[in-house]
This record gives structure tokens, C-alpha cells and sequence, in this order.
């Protein structure tokens, strides 16, 4: 049994391991083509529905973790970008990251990877800009965050290799314990037993999954070999969908982080409107 669990480790470790090297290196190539100030500009527009595409944009092609987006957003708030804007690439860097979008579809199906990219872009900017509305500007603290610079880099293959090796260091641990957490249950977890009690269509697996993902801090780069081995065993998508996108949407790490940047009842209403995005995620993959 331990060997079939070996070997569906290295199986799934290799498959993803080549996809994230050549798939890194393409992006990191790309980024120096992309006009960053241009960007910039266009988040500071008054055209709020450029600045929301724009903000998206740039939550794209910076992959970040949800933990490394926080010095971002410090920055971001120091140069007085309008607070919805900024809200919306803080909910959707985590979950739109380029190299885990495209291992997404090689390894899930791009349908789902393009469910997953329409659903998780358009409710960012709706809660980004319902937060808003609601005047949480006034619950963001004064904070300089020091030791971070912007990095626009020309077209350069040593650059792109760097980059690469860079993410390597800070992402690929990650793939490695999804891999190995996702052999595991393929070889040891049995499919009925998964199967017959998250196989079901029970609705109130979503919330759950949503509220749960949360404080294991799995990033989404871990959760697609899990998610692809849960699938297979019969776990249904809503649930699976749910998890994946609060546990890369919020962590433990993330919140403590931001309470440093914002008060009390900012951080509460970004936890619940990540479990809510999460919730809601899951019942579009429930109901298709």
C-alpha cells in the first residue's frame, strides 16, 4: 500500500513539477513586457469600472501569496489609491495567480479553471467595492511598510530564470506537500468512505468547507493535487471549489498581518466576506 502511495507521490510530483518550471519561466518572460505605470495610472483613474479591470490585471500577473500581498497593499494605501480598488486586488491576488491558474487547467479541466477565474474576478470586485460603499476606508490604520520596492523589470532570460528560481523557493514546498497529502489519500483513504460522505450533494458541505479551509492555510498551489485526488475519489466539486478558494484567500498568517494594517472590524468583515466569496463559489460549482 506505502508503495502505491510512493509512487503516486512521485507520479503526481513530476507532472507537477515540469508544469511549473516551464509554465514560471513563460510567465516570468511575459512580465517583462507588461507596462506596470500604465497600470498604475489606470488604478487611479476615476472610471471605476477601469480601475476594477485594471486592479484585477495587476492581481494576475503579481503572483503573490496572500501573505505577501500585504506589503502591496501597504503600498498601494500609502499612495492613496481609491480603498475599493485596493480591496479588490487584495481578495483577488491570492486566488488569481498565473502559473497555479494554468497547472489549474492542465491538471482540473479548463472549464473549471475558467469557472473558477470569472466567479472568484467578479465577486472580488463586488465585495472589493461593496466594502467601499460601506465606508471601511475609516477602518485602515496608518501604516508605512518599509523594505518593500517595486520591481519593473525589462525582458531578460537571466531575470525570468531568477524569478523562476525565486518562486521555485517560495511556492514549490508548497506543490510537494500537496502532492505527497493528495498520495496519501489516494492510496490510503478509501474512495467509498470518501465518496458516500462528501460525495453527496448536501448543500451545507460548502459553507463548511469555506469555514474550514480557512484556518488550515493550505495555499492554492497544495490544494490542486489535493483537490485532483478528492475529485477522483467521488468528493464533490462545490465543497472542493469552496475549500480551495479561502484556504489560498485567507490564512491565519494573513490576519495577523492585517491587523496591523487595519482595525478590528475590517479584519472581521474580510474573513467573513472571504468565507462568503468561498460559499458562494461553491454553490455556482454545485449548481452547474
Amino acid at each position: 500500500m506505502w508503495i502505491d502511495v510512493l509512487k503516486s507521490f512521485l507520479f503526481i510530483a513530476v507532472e507537477l513539477t515540469i508544469l511549473f518550471i516551464v509554465i514560471s519561466f513563460v510567465i516570468s518572460l511575459l512580465q517583462g513586457y507588461i507596462p506596470y505605470e500604465k497600470i498604475e495610472k489606470k488604478l487611479a483613474g476615476k472610471n471605476k469600472a477601469i480601475a476594477a479591470a485594471a486592479a484585477i490585471l495587476f492581481a494576475f500577473i503579481t503572483p503573490f501569496c496572500s501573505c505577501s500581498t500585504i506589503p502591496v497593499v501597504v503600498n498601494m494605501l500609502k499612495k492613496k489609491l481609491p480603498f475599493g480598488i485596493v480591496m479588490i486586488f487584495l481578495f483577488a491576488s491570492p486566488v488569481l495567480d498565473p502559473t497555479i491558474i494554468t497547472i489549474m487547467g492542465v491538471v482540473l479541466g479548463w472549464k473549471v479553471t475558467i469557472i473558477y477565474t470569472v466567479v472568484t474576478t467578479i465577486l472580488s470586485i463586488i465585495i472589493g467595492f461593496t466594502l467601499e460603499r460601506l465606508g471601511f476606508e475609516k477602518s485602515v490604520k496608518k501604516v508605512v511598510m518599509k523594505g518593500y520596492e517595486e520591481q519593473n523589470q525589462k525582458f531578460n532570460v537571466k531575470s525570468a530564470l531568477r524569478e523562476t528560481l525565486d518562486l521555485m523557493k517560495s511556492v514549490y514546498p508548497y506543490l510537494l506537500i500537496g502532492a505527497a497529502i493528495g498520495a496519501v489519500i489516494h492510496g490510503l483513504v478509501p474512495t467509498e468512505w470518501i465518496s458516500s460522505v462528501f460525495g453527496r450533494e448536501h448543500w451545507w458541505l460548502i459553507p463548511i468547507a469555506a469555514i474550514v479551509g480557512i484556518p488550515l492555510y493550505i495555499r492554492l498551489s497544495s490544494m490542486i493535487p489535493i483537490s485532483q485526488i478528492l475529485i477522483m475519489k467521488g468528493m464533490a466539486l462545490g465543497p472542493v471549489m469552496a475549500m480551495m478558494i479561502s484556504s489560498a484567500g485567507a490564512s491565519l498568517p494573513e490576519v495577523i498581518l492585517l491587523k496591523s494594517i487595519f482595525k478590528k472590524e475590517l479584519v472581521i468583515t474580510f474573513v467573513l466576506s472571504v468565507i462568503t466569496m468561498s460559499t458562494i463559489s461553491g454553490f455556482i460549482f454545485y449548481l452547474l
